[in-house]
């Protein structure tokens, strides 16, 4: 039997071709505005004015009787003693 040989079986290669086929998968990022008010002290000066009316009472200082040497007799109207 000349033609009959038994064959010999290798392990298989492997030839493997990837390929990528893309698909969207959303990545949220949030983002917080915060308005801020900030409250500072600033002072406003007023001012306000006053007015008094003040009455100052020397008395009527007429005729002096007793003045020592100084021989004055008369009328005085002196504001500051």
């Amino acid at each position: 039997m000349y033609g009959c040989v038994k064959p010999i079986c290798c392990p298989p290669q492997y030839c493997v071709r990837d390929y990528y086929t893309q698909r969207v998968v959303p990545v949220i990022h949030p983002i917080v505005t915060i308005n801020r008010q900030n409250i500072v002290d600033v002072p406003q000066h007023y001012y306000q004015p006053t007015t008094r009316n003040v009455v100052v009472d020397q008395g009527f200082q007429g005729y002096q009787a007793n003045q020592g040497n100084l021989g004055y007799r008369g009328f005085s109207n002196r504001l500051f003693f």
